[in-house]
């Protein structure tokens, strides 16, 4: 397995730190606003990359940060009068809700930077300690001339920094290249005790100390959208090499930017789009095939008509995975035919083999619609290869799951009434035990009106249950399947 490693710039061969484990972190939300697309773009991504891993034998352990201290939430609570503690939760159990909509495996441990005041106050000591910050009468800072490695991972380099900035420095302060690391207040809604008196921590500090707390060790794999890594991730890694002396982070991966219709998403040009926004209009499926079919290092942009043909891409994905299904259980003869099996066996080789390059995802999809559409031809020949086509389902349903996308249960239960009275005007006046057994009843009405060539009743009940909401298909082997509009 090779991924690409945003520190050294090159695609990489995988080996984590512990053999068979892979210690994972993710920068996380700041709960003070709804979760929005960009944050799906990342979170799918990486659920895609942690399902490859758990496929490939791997045990990961995930951490995903909650922000619930950060300046934002509190200009949010002072405008509102909002509780800080009851705005973060809230805001991110809605977007926990969302994410497990988009088929988002939980994380193991979702960590709150209100719970881990101590262990970032004992970062900070120990950085003061080892020479890397000092303390100012507006906060502890870290002195990034002490670390000689800074800007590594964003290439950037302090004297080039420190020239191609006019900017005052702040009082006290060495440089104004250095951060924050706590920040000393009085009396705002969200302060802690320290022992530099009364104040809050500063935004990098928290992911350095809590990553450090679940995960005394290098990480493998550190995570986050693109425009993390300056100057947060590049602080990252100052203040926890500084602090602990050794690596941070083995393998750094970063999401590629999201745009709307070409532009940077934001609120003042009105294409902000939340989770909620977008699947009130497409499916889990289709949102997470949407962003599946771009590189996760790539630029991605948000357009509609591309959202609503991959809606219609996952359609076509189950409905083959039905077809293939309709055909093992079917009574067509069985025969191995060796050609079909070298070629279906090579893209499902194809498909492990592109998700193992950096998890390219668009070329494992090409293998995936390469073997549905190679199978869908098989299933309509005299004979069928029973065996082969056992093996591809075992294989598609791993890529499924890999993928994330997880067919979607139908039901008619809220057609029951409709249901009923279309039963009533067909001349049915027993009361069915259940909108489906009424629906199956209404189909083999339609089937003995086909039968009996009366075709404007069969046409009627077809229309009827369109309106409703319910699509006939007939099958080729014969009988009929329904799904919901």
């Amino acid at each position: 397995m090779r991924i690409y490693n945003s520190l050294s710039k090159k695609i990489e061969e995988f080996e984590p730190v512990e053999e068979g484990k892979v210690m994972m972190y993710v920068c996380g939300l700041t709960p003070y606003d709804s979760a929005h697309i960009g944050h799906a773009r990342t979170y799918v991504a990486f659920d895609t990359i942690k399902r490859f891993l758990i496929n490939s034998g791997y045990e990961v352990y995930h951490i995903q940060n909650i922000t619930d201290v950060e300046d934002k939430i509190i200009r949010r609570c002072m405008e509102s009068g909002a509780d800080p503690m009851k705005l973060t939760t809230s805001v991110h159990d809605e977007a926990l809700e969302q994410f497990r909509a988009l088929h988002i495996i939980d994380a193991n441990i979702y960590p709150k930077v209100t719970g881990h005041i101590a262990d970032i106050i004992s970062m900070i000591e120990s950085l003061i300690k080892n020479g890397y910050a000092y303390e100012t009468k507006s906060g502890i800072y870290f002195d990034v001339q002490k670390f000689s490695e800074y800007g590594k991972l964003s290439g950037q380099d302090i004297e080039q920094m420190k020239a191609g900035v006019r900017k005052e420095v702040a009082e006290g302060k060495t440089s104004h290249l250095d951060f924050a690391l706590w920040k000393k207040s009085k009396g705002e809604i969200l302060e802690f005790d320290s022992p530099w008196g009364r104040g809050r921590p500063g935004w990098h500090i928290e992911c350095s100390a809590m990553s450090r707390k679940y995960i005394p060790r290098p990480l493998d794999i550190h995570g986050g959208a693109r425009d993390l890594i300056f100057p947060h991730h590049e602080n990252e890694i100052a203040q926890s090499e500084g602090a602990t002396a050794e690596q941070f982070a083995k393998y750094w991966m970063h999401t590629g930017f999201l745009t709307v219709e070409h532009e940077k998403m934001s609120k003042s040009l009105g294409n902000f789009i939340t989770i909620k926004d977008s699947l009130s209009k497409f499916s889990p499926n289709a949102l997470r095939l949407f962003y599946l079919q771009a590189h996760y290092r790539s630029p991605l942009d948000y357009e509609e008509d591309v959202l609503a043909a991959a809606g219609e891409s996952v359609e076509r994905i189950f409905n083959s995975v039905g077809l293939i299904n309709e055909a093992l259980n079917g009574e067509k003869p069985s025969e191995a035919d060796q050609a079909f099996r070298k070629e279906t066996n090579e893209l499902i080789e194809k498909f492990g083999q592109s998700m193992a390059e950096d998890f390219d995802t668009p070329n494992a999809l090409a293998a995936l619609f390469g073997l549905l559409r190679v199978a869908n031809a098989h299933i309509s020949k005299e004979k069928l290869d029973c065996e082969q086509l056992e093996n591809i389902k075992g294989a598609i349903c791993k890529m499924l799951w890999i993928l994330g996308l997880e067919e979607e249960k139908h039901s008619v239960d809220s057609k029951l009434e409709g249901l009923v009275a279309l039963l009533s005007e067909l001349g049915v006046s027993e009361k069915p035990e259940s909108a489906e057994a009424a629906l199956e009843k209404i189909i083999s009405l339609r089937d003995e009106a086909r039968s009996n060539k009366d075709y404007e009743k069969s046409d009627l009940i077809r229309e009827k249950l369109l309106g409703m909401g319910i699509v006939l298909e007939d099958k080729a082997a014969g009988g009929i399947r329904w799904k919901l509009k």
